[in-house]
């Protein structure tokens, strides 16, 4: 309905006009009358008949009249006023109907431009979809089935042996990779007690069995296994050809066989006949001769034998400082009987080039004083007992480890325990003539990134060699050495995995898939919850963030035959971890830029075809060196449903995302009444065992993308936050990538760290309460960190996120990246959070503290910089638009 106010206008003019004709001028009239009465004014003669005129008038009308007249006028200005009334209600209705109607078009407006930024996002979703399309069509992958195994005979045929018991020189030569196809998985088989215990102590076989049925490879089905270990030594008899043929598979020849030597007898060399023939077998044992040891076949191991399995961080010390108390040790008596015993030793060298300015102490002993520890061994044998050397070995910086006095030998039992106890107790290894010493799993293993590697010539020169060398290394060797010890050497099962992983690693079989944690729904198969529209937040000013896509998970385990080849080193000596195959890591190799538009453009998505371009172009792709790729998030909560149900309902609409996962932490189910928003994507909810904040971390087989998003149940994150957090994932897979920073900072007044979550300029946190993390990070933390720091997770309830900045931090050596300015979170009305228990903060220093502890140091970084946006603060032309509008 149109109303024209300006005639109803008109019209109200027009009746006030005959209001005042009728009522102001005759009262103006009687006004002029009685004021010539009062004053007695002389008119002229035209005006003096004007008012006998008027008089006249006035005469002739009655007292009736007039007051016929007045209530005739009192009508009139009643109607006038109900009409007038009735007019004004009439304006405000009409008003009112105009404000709902302009409010409808305004609505409209919004809409309209909500529409239409939906038709963008459905018209970019469908061109993405048409991309993977095509390139699932152009694919044309040939279907390849894996290689057929061949089979072993439950009694292999027996072949001759050669008379050189020494024939077999390398693996081309002397293994039979028939019984190993690439998909065989590498399964062993381990003799048991009744085949194996002419060779080895029984009570000692035992010990071995259990460990090495955690292998992951470990089968009891001889005729399938690809090799057969056996244990040999820990008996007083020697060890003979007859017993080596006993074995049920030896097959003549002893072809894919492992035989281990391992004794806790460590300076008593093997005592094997004379005529011993080891035939194709594979030997590993801490004791060889340059003579018997075949380079590429068989294998070194260390001499020492700690426990069978466990956590030895606890025996281990702290790493700093950088510098000790001494700058270089050894100890030890020369025990030979050759011709050169009276030749000058490394020892007398170095006395006579210290420095005698210097400041240093030096820790050089050759007399035992009656602490020596007897052996038939021709070498530089030990002093004391382990606890002995231990307090010298802790107090210095650097140790020597000089190559065994018989020429012959190329590695001994105490040239591996100086090395063995000099990791333990964090003194660098100095090699004196290292290319004369064996060291163990040197195939696969750089132990110059741990120690220093130096020719016999350069004895002269040590001194001065040590001095250069900075903090900085000093710190770097000594955590390589302690990974290299805990990781290959403290254990039976560590030297046992080791020892395997080699052999399976010459021959090119990948590890076996690191295991998935199961993922039970909280709900049964029968049970359907009951769905509800998302509570559509208020409004914010529209910004196209990216198209909407099906899920889409991540490509796995694409490397399988191509990660040891390439990325060994890092596997062995970094980042990896040789002994299970993971289906991607942060660390995977990118393509260079052109690649992806010369041949290898599968899956990539650049920005405008790779023209580029800011705002609208940019938001169409995610861009980037990486193929296209979603996230998942990760929700932990407890108890808070409505809490929870809200922030799920405001993740409706958000691109990129492929799932979230909801850990149900809570003993108590889901309310069956409880209504679970639609929001595009599948909802996940995990019955989890135990409430746990490790929960939050466990690696799910539910979770199908390598990015993961791990939020708090009460985070309020923006949908041009989370998108922006993920874009610089993707440049920053390796790396924490999140929004509230937080930093550890020095307790001046009682040493040690402090936990801090003030404002401040630098950070070495981003709190996983918001924070996106690579999904192997969550392998590392639940199955390679140690459990010592789950466990006072579990008991603090609390920490969980500062244990994962402790583990990237330690393996990346990098800080975490904090994007955007957020610091905190805010949820109104949410009941009281862990974090806001009084004990909370002070549970936190302890944690921080005793994770450095169990590191042997602190591996968190300082940073002083955050990630925003492209163009963010760039004055840019009015036809184009910034990459995010608030961030």
């Amino acid at each position: 309905m149109f109303i024209n106010f300006s005639i109803v206008k008109l019209k109200l003019r027009l009746v006030l006009i005959v209001l005042v004709l009728l009522v102001v001028i005759p009262l103006i009239g009687h006004y002029y009358l009685s004021n010539e009465d009062k004053n007695g004014f002389d008119y002229s003669y035209n005006t003096r008949h004007a008012k006998l005129d008027v008089y006249e008038d006035y005469g002739t009308l009655k007292a009736s009249d007039l007051k016929h007249r007045i209530l005739e006028l009192n009508r009139i200005k009643n109607s006038v006023n109900n009409e007038l009334r009735n007019i004004e209600g009439q304006r405000q209705k009409l008003l009112s109907e105009l404000s709902v109607i302009q409010k409808k078009i305004e609505d409209a407006k919004v809409e309209y431009l909500h529409e239409k930024s939906e038709l963008e996002k459905l018209k970019i979703s469908v061109k993405q979809a048409q991309v993977a399309e095509n390139e699932a069509v152009m694919q044309n992958t040939p279907r390849l089935a894996p290689p057929i195994p061949i089979l072993s005979q439950s009694s292999p045929i027996n072949i001759p042996l050669s008379t050189n018991p020494y024939w077999c020189q390398n693996m081309k030569n002397c293994f039979d990779y028939s019984r190993c196809s690439l998909t065989s998985g590498f399964p062993f088989y381990f003799y048991n007690n009744d085949e194996n215990s002419k060779i080895t102590s029984v009570s000692f076989n035992k010990i071995v069995l259990q460990v090495l049925r955690y292998n992951a490879h470990f089968t009891n089905s001889s005729n399938n296994a690809c090799v057969y270990v056996a244990l040999i030594g820990e008996i007083d008899s020697e060890i003979t050809n007859n017993q080596l043929k006993n074995l049920s598979f030896w097959g003549g020849d002893g072809r894919n066989h492992i035989l281990i030597y391992l004794t806790k007898k460590i300076f008593e060399p093997p005592k094997y006949d004379e005529n011993i023939n080891f035939g194709r077998s594979i030997i590993a044992q801490s004791f060889w001769n340059k003579t018997n040891f075949r380079l590429g076949h068989d294998i070194l191991l260390p001499a020492c034998i700690g426990p069978p399995g466990g956590e030895v961080w606890i025996d281990s010390p702290y790493m700093l400082p950088a510098r000790r108390k001494y700058l270089l040790s050894f100890e030890g008596y020369k025990n030979v009987n050759f011709l050169n015993n009276n030749q000058q030793n490394f020892v007398e060298m170095m006395n006579e080039f210290i420095s005698k300015t210097s400041v240093d102490q030096f820790y050089l002993k050759t007399n035992c004083d009656n602490q020596r520890i007897e052996s038939n061994i021709i070498d530089w044998c030990l002093c004391g007992t382990e606890i002995s050397r231990k307090s010298f070995l802790m107090l210095s910086t650097f140790t020597l480890i000089p190559a065994p006095l018989d020429k012959d030998m190329i590695s001994t039992a105490m040239s591996q325990t100086r090395l063995y106890e000099s990791l333990k107790f964090g003194a660098i290894p100095v090699f004196l003539e290292y290319d004369k010493i064996g060291l163990p799993f040197d195939e696969v293993l750089d132990w110059c990134k741990a120690a220093i590697c130096l020719a016999g010539e350069r004895i002269p020169e040590l001194h001065w060699l040590l001095r250069t060398v900075s903090d900085n290394d000093i710190l770097s060797m000594r955590k390589q050495g302690r990974m290299l010890y805990e990781k290959y050497l403290s254990t039976v099962q560590a030297v046992l995995d080791t020892t395997l992983s080699i052999v399976r690693n010459r021959i090119g079989i990948p590890p076996l898939p690191v295991i998935d944690i199961p993922s039970p729904s909280i709900f049964n198969e029968n049970f359907k919850p009951i769905k509800m529209e998302p509570i559509i937040p208020d409004a914010e000013p529209e910004e196209s963030l990216g198209p909407l896509e099906p899920s889409y998970a991540s490509p796995v385990f694409l490397r399988n035959f191509t990660i040891m080849k390439l990325q060994g080193y890092e596997l062995w000596n970094g980042w990896g971890d040789p002994f299970k195959l993971y289906p991607y890591t942060p660390f995977d190799i990118l393509l260079p830029s052109d690649a992806k538009f010369i041949g290898s453009g599968k899956g990539f998505r650049p920005i405008n075809n790779g023209a580029g371009g800011a705002g609208k172009e940019f938001c169409q792709s995610l861009g980037g060196n990486s193929p296209r790729e979603q996230f998942t998030i990760v929700i932990l909560t407890y108890e808070r449903d409505q809490v929870l149900m809200n922030s799920l309902s405001r993740l409706n609409g958000l691109p990129y995302l492929n799932k979230v996962i909801v850990v149900w932490n809570s003993p108590k189910p889901p309310l069956e009444d409880l209504r679970w928003p639609e929001i595009g994507v599948p909802i996940h909810v995990i019955h989890a065992a135990k409430n746990s904040l490790n929960n939050r971390f466990l690696p799910y087989e539910a979770i199908e993308t390598e990015a993961v998003l791990s939020v708090d149940d009460d985070a309020h994150l923006r949908h041009d936050e989370i998108m922006f957090g993920f874009r610089v994932w993707r440049e920053q897979r390796d790396r924490v990538v999140g929004f509230p920073g937080r930093f550890h900072a020095l307790d001046l007044n009682h040493g040690g760290w402090l936990y801090n979550s003030n404002y401040s300029c630098e950070l070495s946190m981003v709190l996983t309460g918001a924070a996106f993390v690579h999904k192997y990070y969550l392998y590392l933390y639940s199955y390679w960190l140690p459990q010592a720091i789950r466990d006072k997770v579990d008991q603090y309830m609390n920490c969980e996120d500062i244990a994962m900045n402790y583990l990237v931090s330690h393996v990346t050596n990098k800080p975490p990246v904090k994007v955007t300015s957020r610091w905190t979170f805010r949820c109104p009305g949410c009941p009281v959070s862990l974090s806001e228990d009084e004990t909370h903060f002070l549970e936190r220093h302890k944690c921080i503290n005793f994770f450095t502890e169990i590191f042997g140091y602190t591996p968190l970084l300082n940073t002083q910089f955050r990630v925003d946006s492209i163009l963010f603060k760039t004055r840019i032309p009015h036809d184009k638009q910034k990459c995010f509008k608030f961030i």
